[in-house]
């Protein structure tokens, strides 16, 4: 029995459901698969908070009758412990953060393929930029709350938010509004391209900036950040004998599109510009954005890059 007195409390721990903490990860290999073992369920359910079902961090609180709780839910029971109702006061399970300390846990995406083990308190920062969690939906237009893997997303981009699919590395974008001057609701348009074996989303936007309305176009690549920088695409509008251009890296989905857009990481069109590009009595707006998307790779004699294009 482990026995730690805090404020004259005892936060209790039975040995039983620690007994080899350092063994209850283990990796085994099956074929070309490898497979996690789970924690020992009694020792992980010890660090889950009763009320979010959160894994619990440091501080770890507790009432008097050694009921625990994380730090996040503490702040929303109103000092009282939601298992026994009583008056939380202030104190800390010192013993069960100790215990923490001693755990190796494999990483939640193990299912998806990571197979890597952490110390308890290393394991949730980890987690949060492991390359193989779930991405989320790219589609702007809603707060989709659907996240999977690419396959996946690109099926349910199709299926349920009926985006338009392309293959080929050149595009051609038409944007019309009747009144430009009316933006109460961003305009969310998505097209998914298909070029080099992966996945490109065009996102050509509408919002506000300050007083008057921007157009905006840029491209996410659905995929990790590191692969996303192995590309480059370019975006053009224009009109009336001019024209506007834009080259960069597309961001990784993994980078939300506000971040993106709020970042104006892509080709920005202001109101003006974009009547003027319009035509006519500028009372319509009327913009075509073309585009392409290639691949540089690594000239082995020279060291310098040359653009793959697709055909």
């Amino acid at each position: 029995m482990v026995l730690m007195e805090t404020d004259s409390i005892e936060c209790l721990i039975n040995n039983d459901e620690i007994h080899h903490i350092h063994q209850f990860s283990s990796t085994k290999s099956q074929g070309r698969a490898t497979v996690v073992n789970s924690p020992a369920t009694s020792v992980y359910e010890l660090l889950e908070c009763p009320v979010c079902t959160n894994s619990m961090y440091p501080p770890i609180h507790q009432c008097h009758n050694g009921h625990t709780l994380c730090s996040t839910c503490k702040s929303r029971v109103h000092n009282r412990c939601p298992t026994c109702r009583q008056e939380l006061g202030d104190i800390r399970c010192l013993a069960l953060e100790k215990v923490a300390e001693s755990l190796e846990l494999p990483c939640k995406y193990y299912n998806l393929g990571c197979s890597r083990i952490f110390p308890y308190y290393s394991k949730l920062k980890h987690e949060s930029l492991c390359n193989f969690r779930p991405y989320c939906c790219p589609y702007a237009g809603s707060e989709c709350a659907v996240v999977g893997d690419i396959t996946f997303l690109v099926a349910h981009l199709k299926d349920d938010h009926k985006v338009d699919m392309h293959t080929g590395c050149t595009f051609n974008h038409r944007y019309v509004k009747s009144n430009p001057r009316e933006v109460e609701n961003a305009t969310w348009m998505l097209t998914v391209f298909h070029c080099f074996g992966q996945y490109f989303c065009l996102h050509f936007e509408a919002f506000q900036l300050g007083i008057a309305p921007v157009y905006m176009a840029f491209l996410r690549f659905m995929g990790d950040e590191e692969d996303a920088r192995k590309y480059i695409y370019s975006l053009e509008v224009g009109g009336s004998g001019r024209k506007l251009t834009w080259e960069g890296t597309p961001r990784s989905v993994r980078d939300s599109h506000r971040n993106v857009r709020d970042s104006h990481d892509g080709l920005v069109i202001q109101r003006n510009m974009a009547l003027f590009f319009s035509g006519g009595e500028r009372k319509e707006l009327k913009l075509r954005v073309t585009g392409r998307i290639w691949k540089e790779q690594q000239n082995p004699d020279s060291g310098v890059c040359i653009p793959n294009l697709c055909v």
